[in-house]
């Protein structure tokens, strides 16, 4: 037994180790995949992005093409430092510097040296790389933009990190990734796939040719292109008439919730980031902490929604049956609340839902938050109720549409409530500025635009998004066609809209009319507080106007949100009747109220110290 059993375990191994041995070399092929293989060298052919296109098929972002000198540690030989520095115009402790990262980073493997030359640069160093062994040149494609314009929905591209690469084992050092806007958020089918070559190296590190004929060598797949639901015109428009100005507007499509402006002011030139400069210009504007030309305020900036907010209180109040549209408050210049406390308004004399709409008084306004609350045994009930019913409008949580950055604003429940007053103590009257926008409330722009939409739908929206079209795929994403309904039933919408509507023929936006186009809106003048010293102090009011038109057959809807800009009437109401009508005309007919917008702004505003008071003007002054 014992003579069988050796011969046996041997002839086992033996089949064993064979069998392994030919599944390795001759069946798996993974091994010639791995980055660090010695025998192999792995090159990448990297594709072109997706082009971006607006609603209207005009292109917005193409490319271009740049070269990157990669560095291999482990293949260097015979440098000559002090001439590879000269020709690439860079410094020996930059050399230094980056040898030692790339040392870091694999010995074995290509990193950047030197991203982005241009083709000038490629050439001059071209002609001289064999001299330079280690060194290599991969193309790539940098981004070529179409229009000055929309930097804040494009986004940007930049080399990934050691954090992203240690995730995603797809990017390699120098690789492309997008960041912000529709570049990131659409990554992988803006990217499309990288081509791989498989390089036989012989026993002195020679490239002999293609490993096994080329068999398992890929091609680069190009990404495929995305067009957005911007309309570029008026987002161009957008953008000039918010000269020297600081805030938001955001424009959607009511119908479908496609987004037609994204404005952030101030903005940026996209190109700026893009090539070697690109780094130098980033730092310069995320270190701007006054103007933060990076900031998305149309996305991120969460304002006390003003006046605007009254819609929405006069819709719970309806469907709370609390009032009707002929329940009558009378206005005596403010309301009396509290302990001698007093809300002041410029209205006078009896309201009803109609001119409490168009003349925006606060006293109607607040009696229909109070009756809201009071109409419930404890307050806490009657706030949850109230926030309930905001809340199916898609305030205070995000809005979920296709752009990185975002903010929920702020629905106060009893929750809330409950941190500040521990005890209780606290009833309708003790936040009864949430009624006409101030309080606890806060909204971002494109929420505000997004209630409007909502009200012009008599109540439903869709999910905003900017994504219209991907080539190659047969539809957008399921969420964007969506209908999300309000908890407010659609016959207390048209009294409202009908108020909205005559805040241009009777209220606080008449001047404003726009001939041929019937626009409902609501001017808004949100108070702004800050902390001076750990005190409380009120700053210049911000401007807000929120409108859709045509009133029977809305075809935008709009917000429009302007830092330290008064009174709604002042700027943000005009900038919105402009855009209004250049996206229903196609041209505007109000030349000098354009030319106003577009030359004045609030530059002295935003340059004075900060003492706490406001600046002081004619207050019957309208641009």
């Amino acid at each position: 037994m014992r003579k069988i059993l050796l011969p046996t375990v041997i002839i086992v191994a033996t089949v064993i180790i064979v069998a392994r041995l030919f599944y390795l070399q001759i069946l798996d092929d993974s091994y010639i995949k791995k980055s660090d293989n010695n025998a192999i060298k792995i090159k990448y052919d990297y594709p072109e992005r997706g082009y971006i296109y607006d609603r209207n098929g005009k292109l917005l972002v193409a490319n271009q093409p740049s070269y990157d000198i990669m560095v291999t540690p482990k293949e260097m030989k015979d440098i000559d430092t002090l001439e590879i520095c000269s020709l690439l115009g860079v410094t020996k402790e930059y050399f230094i510097e980056r040898l030692r990262k790339a040392n870091v980073y694999s010995p074995r493997l290509p990193s950047v040296f030197l991203p982005q030359l241009n083709k000038r640069e490629f050439a001059a160093f071209q002609e001289k790389i064999r001299r330079f062994k280690g060194f290599d040149i991969v193309k790539r494609s940098l981004r070529d933009y179409q229009v000055d314009v929309g930097a804040n929905i494009f986004g940007y591209i930049q080399q990934v990190n050691d954090a992203i690469i240690k995730k995603n084992p797809y990017y390699k050092s120098g690789d492309l990734i997008g960041k912000q806007g529709v570049e990131e958020m659409y990554e992988e089918v803006l990217r499309g796939v990288k081509g791989v070559k498989y390089i036989q190296k012989d026993r002195f590190n020679r490239e002999i040719g293609s490993f096994k004929e080329g068999i398992y060598d890929t091609i680069a797949v190009q990404g495929e292109d995305i067009t957005l639901t911007i309309d570029s015109e008026l987002q161009k428009y957008g953008e000039a008439l918010m000269f020297e100005k600081r805030g938001g507007i955001v424009a959607i499509e009511p119908k479908t919730g496609e987004i037609l402006a994204l404005v952030t002011a101030p903005s940026y030139d996209p190109a700026i980031l893009v090539g070697r400069e690109r780094s130098k210009n980033y730092t310069q504007m995320y270190n701007d902490t006054i103007a933060m030309p990076l900031y998305d305020r149309g996305l991120l900036a969460e304002y006390p929604p003003g006046s605007p907010f009254k819609i929405l209180t006069g819709l719970v109040g309806l469907q709370e049956e609390v009032i009707d549209v002929n329940t009558t408050f009378m206005c005596h210049h403010g309301f009396s609340y509290g302990r001698g406390a007093f809300m002041k308004c410029h209205g006078f004399g009896p309201h009803q839902l109609n001119n409490g709409i168009y003349n925006s008084c606060n006293t109607y306004f607040a009696n229909v938050f109070k009756l809201t609350i009071d109409k419930y045994p404890k307050p806490q009930y009657g706030v949850d109720a109230w926030a309930n019913h905001l809340k199916s409008f898609g305030l205070g949580d995000f809005l979920g549409y296709d752009l990185p950055p975002g903010r929920p604003g702020r629905v106060p429940t009893s929750k809330f409530y409950k941190r500040f007053y521990p005890n209780g103590g606290w009833r309708s009257s003790t936040i009864i500025s949430n009624s006409i926008g101030q309080g606890e409330v806060a909204m971002t722009p494109i929420q505000l635009a997004n209630m409007m939409a909502t009200v012009a739908n008599e109540g439903w929206f869709y999910t905003p998004h900017v994504i219209k079209k991907i080539k190659g795929h047969n539809s957008i994403d399921k969420k964007f066609t969506t209908k999300h309904y309000t908890t407010i039933d659609k016959q207390h919408f048209k009294p409202v809209i009908d108020g909205l509507y005559d805040v241009y023929n009777y209220g606080t936006a008449s001047h404003l009319k726009v001939e041929g186009i019937e626009i409902c809106g609501k001017t808004g003048t949100a108070e702004n507080f800050t902390k001076i010293n750990g005190v409380k102090t009120q700053l210049t009011d911000h401007s807000i106007f929120v409108a859709f038109a045509p009133r029977n057959d809305p075809k935008i809807a709009i917000a429009v949100f302007v830092e330290n800009g008064y009174w709604g009437a002042r700027w943000a109401g005009p900038i919105a009747s402009l855009m209004i009508e250049k996206y229903i005309k196609g041209e505007v007919t109000q030349k000098a109220r354009e030319e106003r917008m577009m030359t004045k702004g609030l530059q002295y505003e935003y340059n004075k110290p900060i003492s706490g008071q406001p600046f002081k003007i004619n207050e019957n002054y309208i641009p």
